[in-house]
């Protein structure tokens, strides 16, 4: 009937979900997709094993939301992660990254990244791979910790101790344990994500290469 006052319902509105992440993980978007998208996937690419050898490294002393929002000045300034490019690098790339505000313009990071990328090649050329290399740690297995709070994470643990200690020993820079650690967790060797986060509930398994 024409003019009508009776009027459809609505449709209920949906209420927004809430996303439970680690603690770290809410304070910054680049954060929060770092960490649903990458922190802790098992990843089986020597590129990324290389870039987070480089990106962990510069963060020492330093935010790690500052390195991601440098993280595409590393990208470019080290050949999208080659290892290969890298090992070939010398004082006129060493120069250019010391004057770009897009790299943390530390020059012992600097210089050690490049370095890293001999002993890299030496690795790969050892055990096939970089990651089997790393993952023969763990026998293939991630290592997954009970984390209820940010009380429970530890900076290091004695398996970083040990790829520390052995990076070292063939030629590694800027591999201290806390920074192993780190690495570790990127690439999900070590799960640190607390135990109310929605990533230990879905982990996303990325295949071996």
């Amino acid at each position: 009937m024409r003019g009508s006052t009776r009027r459809k319902a609505l449709p209920a509105l949906k209420k927004p979900v809430s996303i439970k992440r680690c603690w770290w993980a809410d304070g910054h978007a680049l954060l929060s997709e770092y960490h649903d998208k990458e922190w802790g996937v098992p990843r089986h690419d020597d590129r990324v094993h290389f870039e987070f050898l480089i990106l962990e490294a510069a963060q020492a002393g330093l935010s790690w939301l500052t390195v991601l929002k440098k993280r595409e000045g590393y990208r470019r300034h080290f050949a999208g992660f080659d290892y290969e490019k890298v090992a070939t690098f010398g004082e006129t790339e060493v120069k250019r990254m010391l004057k770009d505000p897009g790299i943390i313009r530390n020059e012992l990071k600097v210089r050690s990244a490049i370095a890293n990328a001999k002993p890299f090649i030496a690795v790969r050329k050892e055990f096939g791979t970089f990651d089997r290399y790393l993952w023969d740690f763990v026998a293939g297995k991630p290592v997954q910790n009970r984390v209820r709070s940010m009380k429970d994470l530890v900076p290091n643990s004695p398996l970083s101790d040990a790829v520390s200690k052995d990076l070292k020993k063939r030629g590694f820079r800027f591999v201290g344990t806390t920074v192993i650690y780190s690495h570790l967790q990127a690439v999900g060797i070590v799960d640190d994500h607390e135990e109310s986060c929605f990533r230990r509930k879905s982990r996303a398994i990325m295949p071996r290469r």
